[in-house]
């Protein structure tokens, strides 16, 4: 792939695949019991959090050339009506299933809201809804990295691509005092990785990552780190940061090979891989509930977690589905709208051409 086929490229359909594959190995890790544990899908959540920091950065990087600087007030809308709707209709569904069950204060959900209102989900624990500590994690960021790459100046190839790379240097000093400072690691290089495929230096580096080679070594590498991931981080005791760090500078790798087209990307764009990495969001949010549908409706699956863990995937998709055609969608439109709706700023004269947007977010 040329420099010029990377950024004409609008959409990335075999990143919706990846998706698919970082909520399955969520749920499964959650719900498939000990015959699972060698899957390590815990580790998904890196896939997650890569991704993100590489759509984010290449949708703001892709804006800034064609108008000379980017809107970071149609960039919050537009995070604000992709997450947040979903997010707290989750919530909402959790809250008053736990009421009508009488166990809103025992389970510890009411003493935990104040942190799901506001986003802080990290710091409580043993509640439900307790993945969406991920959320905590990614809406500060999102606050704070658009700002530091675009909002202070039309920062250089050099200066953004120290910045990442100086920021995840911080977050990995930040471990022993902070521990869910390794969580914004990954973001950060996915951040990275679009800073440096954007920008034609960059991309001489990354491009023999395209070639198809590639991308069959680079999965067959992810796999077995995956495996061993648990095994790494008890030998270097350093709180996953090795092993951590390397899995995510592999997956960003691995991002690059599958936007070209190839065998393995062309697997991680069928109907189906898109089906469930478009609803992964929910999927994510919703496996707690799907669980305890499936407890209540199949109490004989309890003994048996493969099936468990089938079931919660295949009841977190129908559930999934529906709000994503009656929730997400239509909220994400609405977002469009209203920042097409804003007068949009007077573009400065830019080197580039304008570059089409990409279409995946």
């Amino acid at each position: 792939m040329t420099h010029e086929q990377y950024l004409s490229t609008k959409r990335f359909p075999a990143l919706d695949g990846l998706r698919a594959i970082a909520a399955l190995l969520v749920v499964v890790f959650h719900y498939g019991g000990p015959s699972w544990a060698l899957a390590n899908g815990w580790i998904g959540v890196h896939l997650f959090f890569v991704l993100s920091g590489f759509l984010i950065t290449t949708l703001a990087l892709r804006e800034e050339d064609r108008n000379g600087r980017i809107s970071l007030a149609n960039f919050y809308i537009r995070r604000a009506f992709r997450i947040l709707p979903v997010y707290f209709a989750v919530l909402g569904i959790i809250v008053v299933f736990t009421y009508l069950r009488g166990q809103y204060t025992s389970s510890g959900l009411a003493g935990a809201m104040p942190y799901f209102l506001t986003f802080t989900n990290e710091f409580t624990h043993n509640a439900p809804f307790g993945q969406s500590w991920t959320l905590g994690i990614e809406q500060k960021f999102y606050l704070v990295w658009p700002f530091l790459a675009f909002g202070i100046a039309a920062l250089s190839f050099p200066k953004r691509l120290g910045l990442a790379i100086g920021l995840i240097a911080l977050m990995i000093a930040l471990i022993p005092v902070m521990p869910y400072a390794s969580a914004y690691s990954p973001i950060i290089i996915g951040c990275a990785l679009a800073i440096g495929l954007h920008y034609r230096k960059g991309f001489a580096v990354l491009r023999v990552f395209t070639h198809p080679i590639a991308c069959f070594v680079l999965l067959a590498t992810l796999v077995v780190l995956q495996i061993h991931i648990t095994d790494i981080e008890a030998f270097f005791q350093d709180g996953g940061t090795i092993g951590g760090t390397t899995y995510a500078v592999l997956v960003a790798l691995f991002i690059t090979s599958l936007i070209p087209r190839g065998p393995i990307a062309w697997l991680f764009s069928t109907p189906p891989m898109r089906f469930i990495g478009e609803r992964s969001y929910s999927v994510y949010l919703l496996q707690g509930v799907a669980a305890t549908v499936v407890a209540l409706s199949i109490p004989q699956l309890s003994a048996r977690r493969t099936l468990t863990a089938i079931a919660v995937t295949v009841v977190a998709l129908v559930i999934s589905d529906v709000l994503y055609r009656w929730v997400e969608v239509p909220m994400i439109d609405v977002g469009r709208k209203l920042v097409t709706r804003r007068r949009p700023a007077p573009p400065r004269p830019t080197i580039r051409e304008a570059e089409p947007a990409l279409a995946s977010g």
